[in-house]
């Protein structure tokens, strides 16, 4: 689950960025372009994806906690960053990859935890309260 949400997340923001380029600048002044930018066959797939992640997400979140889905999905910004780089023919200097290998390693220190907080089971806690 958590390897279909990164791949969703970077896969959907290719097409959407893609999509975008196609249409050129967009403003919330004129409605009409925004339109135009939504019947974009890539923009249209990449909000597909999106949808599609946003429902892996959700069931991620409904298992695990926040503090665990969220950075073990940090590796999905190295797959942004390739999509970028390789599809996109974006320039990704050398400062860029070091940010990107900060938050890599830096996730590493913090998915180390248990994915679940333990909580006393509902009838417990109604037990406990005053």
């Amino acid at each position: 689950m958590l390897v279909f949400i990164m791949l969703g997340a970077s896969v959907g923001d290719g097409l959407l960025s893609r999509g975008m380029r196609d249409v050129g600048p967009v403003s919330f002044t004129h409605p009409s372009l925004l339109l135009r930018a939504l019947l974009n066959p890539w923009v249209l797939t990449g909000i597909a994806v999106l949808i599609s992640f946003m429902g892996s997400y959700m069931t991620a979140l409904s298992w695990a906690d926040l503090t665990f889905v969220q950075p073990a999905t940090a590796f999905g910004n190295v797959i942004t960053a390739w999509i970028g780089r390789i599809w996109l023919h974006e320039a990704i200097t050398p400062m860029r990859w070091a940010g990107i290998a900060c938050i890599v390693i830096g996730v590493g220190f913090v998915a180390n935890g248990p994915s679940r907080t333990e909580r006393p089971p509902v009838s417990e806690a109604l037990v406990d309260c005053p």
